[in-house]
């Protein structure tokens, strides 16, 4: 597809004779937020993984930017400009808020471990250049104030909002969100929309994983819908809430009629 930054095409995979993921293609245009969504146990983070390189894929392809990225490790992947998060919170508690940021960066970084090591000018200069870009990703996540703070004592929704920030640290041109809005309540949920709506633009394209169908619906521009496996719709919010296969397999008539009200009262 034209402007497709992030192509998928019958991407397979199987552990132990189980089908996780069987033969799926979608595309994600770029510049936008794609949501990707379905019951649990549809396959959704093994395609996130897959995606990604924390998993191999057993068939098919992924291409990023034209660029075929199936046989890439993670590290590599991460330098062409795809970050993630995930859904469990994973970071190292006792570093600060600023350094964990900084964290994000050090896949772009260039200065040659013994440059680190004896402190010579371009490795410093590189270390002041992520400090402060650290500190304006914390300001536009909305901690700038928690910097020296320890990353574990951060409530959750902020935990949320500074493992955004480690992933811009990376600069991605696509940034996967497992379920950004697990665990938080409907005001921190309204501030998570918001900020990622800013997060696009920076000119970051967003695949995101979610369970929460109200915020889907509002975020995101393109939906792919997963079950058992297998991609069952693809398509406009409006399009999937009214696709009879995504009805039966996972909304519910009761619910695809509540949120085409919601829609209606926008």
């Amino acid at each position: 597809m034209s402007g497709a930054l992030l192509q998928v095409s019958r991407l397979s995979k199987h552990f132990r004779g189980l089908t996780a993921v069987a033969e799926v293609s979608f595309s994600v245009e770029a510049g936008t937020v794609h949501g990707l969504i379905g019951p649990n146990g549809a396959g959704k983070t093994t395609l996130f993984n897959l995606i990604s390189g924390l998993t191999p894929c057993d068939d098919g392809r992924i291409t990023f930017d034209g660029r075929e990225i199936a046989g890439l490790p993670v590290h590599a992947r991460a330098g062409l400009g795809i970050a993630r998060t995930f859904q469990n919170i994973r970071m190292f508690d006792d570093m600060s808020v600023l350094e964990t940021v900084a964290a994000g960066a050090h896949a772009r970084l260039t200065a040659p471990l013994w440059h680190c090591l004896l402190g010579l000018p371009r490795a410093r200069a590189e270390e002041r250049g992520v400090a402060a870009e650290a500190l304006e990703l914390l300001e536009f996540v909305g901690l700038a104030g928690r910097a020296g703070e320890r990353a574990g004592d951060l409530a959750y929704g902020d935990q949320r909002r500074l493992e955004i920030a480690r992933g811009l640290a990376a600069r991605p041109r696509l940034l996967l969100l497992d379920e950004p809005a697990a665990g938080m309540n409907p005001h921190e949920t309204a501030d998570l929309a918001r900020l990622l709506r800013r997060v696009r633009t920076r000119g970051v394209t967003l695949l995101l994983v979610e369970h929460d169908m109200g915020f889907v619906m509002d975020l995101c521009e393109h939906l792919t819908v997963l079950n058992f496996g297998r991609r069952i719709a693809d398509g406009t919010p409006s399009e999937v809430r009214a696709d009879p296969a995504v009805i039966e397999a996972y909304l519910g008539a009761k619910a695809a009629a509540r949120l085409a009200r919601r829609e209606a009262g926008r």
